[in-house]
This record gives structure tokens, C-alpha cells and sequence, in this order.
């Protein structure tokens, strides 16, 4: 019985371990992705406003 409690006990561990290194990388990775897509907004946004049209017409009445 005590071995049984020990084997699930181990069994138990790797899994959370498994789990955490899962959850780990998806996190790491979603980061990552976040911190590329707000650089290539922010790049994008610059860009327009640098670039932007030189002809400001105002709109008449």
C-alpha cells in the first residue's frame, strides 16, 4: 500500500512537471509574439505618422 501511495505520489509530480514546462512555453511563447506584434505596431504607427499626406484640405461648410 505504501508504494502504491509513493508511485502515485511520483506519477502525480511528473505530470505537474510536464504541465508546468507545457504552460511555461506557451506562455513564453505568447509573450514573445505580443512583444513582436506591439514593435510592429508601433513601427507601423510611426511610419504613418512620419509619412503621412503633406496635403491637409480642410472641408468646407
Amino acid at each position: 500500500m505504501f508504494w502504491k501511495i509513493v508511485g502515485g505520489l511520483i506519477v502525480a509530480w511528473v505530470a505537474f512537471m510536464v504541465l508546468g514546462a507545457v504552460i511555461g512555453f506557451l506562455f513564453k511563447a505568447v509573450l514573445w509574439i505580443a512583444i513582436i506584434a506591439g514593435a510592429v505596431f508601433l513601427g507601423t504607427a510611426a511610419y504613418g505618422a512620419i509619412s503621412g499626406k503633406k496635403n491637409t484640405k480642410q472641408v468646407g461648410r
